[in-house]
């Protein structure tokens, strides 16, 4: 199934303060991104530290699918969106059966 890697930053309009509105809008984009999750298409999400956005990692049938989930958004109205869909590579590590080494554990 095709991998997409989206980059999404949240546009915010200025003069909408509305704190309960915002509150009540991030509540439902939570829900949202879990049912996504809980489908199996969205696969990854992580934060970019200092701003509203986020990288996150599809596995959907086909950019259809992807358009449907990210519209599905409550707050994709205020979302600059970039997709790049993925490709496999010969030298994937996981596709030739490398699994990387356990992490080092730190001592005090």
């Amino acid at each position: 199934m095709p991998e997409f890697l989206v980059h999404i930053e949240i546009v915010w309009p200025p003069g909408r303060d509305d704190a309960q509105e915002r509150e009540e809008i991030f509540a439902a984009e939570l829900l949202q991104g879990q049912r996504l999750a809980g489908a199996g298409h969205l696969r990854r999400l992580w934060r970019i530290p200092g701003r509203w956005a986020n990288w996150s990692l599809y596995d959907v049938p086909d950019a259809t699918v992807l358009h449907e989930a990210l519209t599905s958004l409550p707050l994709h109205p205020w979302m600059d969106i970039q997709v790049h869909p993925l490709a496999e590579h010969p030298n994937d590590p996981r596709a030739l059966g490398i699994d990387p080494p356990a992490p080092a554990k730190e001592t005090s």
